[in-house]
């Protein structure tokens, strides 16, 4: 899979991908994770994670792409759940919210 270039403003006016992944706090699962948007040349709009659990031993990262098709979404997604240690991935779209200056 290879994503097109687009412009900054064409991509903003897409949906943004919301990905979810529910994982063992183990170190590499972060990078291998992340692997799947470099190989693309992709950096994900926001990304944020969060050790949690009894004994920390849960991650859960979730990461905003913005612009992103949804078969690369799905793509992606389906290569996330095949990751060692991760239990869960889910997925969501937003649409953007209308300019107020363009109505």
């Amino acid at each position: 899979w290879s994503v097109p270039a687009m412009s900054a403003s064409t991509r903003e006016s897409l949906p943004t991908t919301c990905f979810s992944v529910q994982a063992c706090s183990e170190p590499s699962v972060m990078s291998r994770v992340l692997e799947l948007f470099v190989k693309r040349g992709l950096v994900p709009t926001r990304i944020v994670s969060d050790v949690s659990g009894p004994a920390d031993d849960l991650l859960t990262i979730d990461i905003q792409m913005r612009g992103l098709e949804p078969e690369l979404a799905g793509y992606m997604a389906r290569c996330m759940r095949q990751l060692a240690y991760v239990d869960c991935v889910l997925t969501s779209e937003r649409g953007t919210v209308p300019d107020a200056r363009t109505g």
